[in-house]
């Protein structure tokens, strides 16, 4: 199985909508996931995700699923800090609490981070068990059934099908850290996604499964339709 992870395009959050830009990157990924031509399409309830899912559920004659669980409205009440100036950020994009994510007190909890004593007045620990319980049941509607001891999947109806899940980065994380078993902080702190960018990971095997990430937050069909590829519109490679 082939899981297409698509965040949407660039955003207007409020009112929640893309941008002129977003719905161009919502365009240009109609030839690309063509080409991935996926036998389902799940998008979050969140209406830019569903903006950039439409034009590609348009083209293929697809009629998606509306996936509330990864709206990133939820992950924002429970992954968010406030600011010493009252401001409200992710915690991966807070400088103190990532100071904290990175250091060795935190990665010796491992996948129980949440837990460290500075983490105690958060919804961090709820936030991510929400999350994983949601994607372990998702992951079993498509045949794949988590076991947290081995760190992977039970195949119970291996298959060959293409999924694609448009929705968030800030849920987005927290969504690859539960599917690949990978602590949270090391995910955030490490990795993101740019707008419209499409991770693709593979679940190979009949048995015992291990999944992959083959690609994270590819751009390619920003750069073949000729739009800037700046991420986040801050930083131009």
């Amino acid at each position: 199985m082939l899981l297409f992870y698509i965040r949407h395009g660039d955003p207007i959050y409020n009112p929640d909508s893309l941008t002129e830009l977003g719905k161009k990157q919502a365009d240009a990924l109609v030839k690309r996931m063509a080409e991935c031509n996926p036998d389902k399409i799940y998008v979050s309830s969140s209406n830019r995700a569903i903006m950039t899912a439409e034009p590609t559920v348009r083209f293929l004659g697809k009629e998606p699923e509306i996936l509330d669980w990864c709206n990133e409205n939820h992950a924002w009440r429970e992954l968010t800090v406030t600011t010493e100036d009252g401001k409200r950020k992710w915690c991966f994009q807070d400088e103190a609490t990532c100071k904290l994510l990175a250091s060795n007190e935190v990665r010796q909890l491992d996948r129980q981070w949440y837990e460290h004593p500075r983490f105690a007045n958060t919804r961090f620990k709820e936030g991510i068990h929400r999350i994983q319980r949601e994607t372990d049941q998702f992951m079993l509607t498509l045949g794949y059934r988590h076991d947290s001891e081995r760190n992977g999947y039970i195949a119970e109806r291996p298959n060959d099908d293409r999924i694609a899940l448009f929705a968030h980065q800030g849920f987005g994380l927290a969504f690859l850290s539960c599917l690949l078993d990978v602590p949270y902080p090391l995910m955030t702190l490490h990795f993101d996604m740019g707008h419209s960018g499409m991770t693709v990971i593979e679940f190979k095997g009949d048995d015992f499964v291990i999944p992959k990430a083959l690609q994270v937050a590819n751009d390619s069909h920003i750069f073949a339709a000729g739009m800037s590829t700046d991420y986040q519109n801050r930083v131009h490679f």
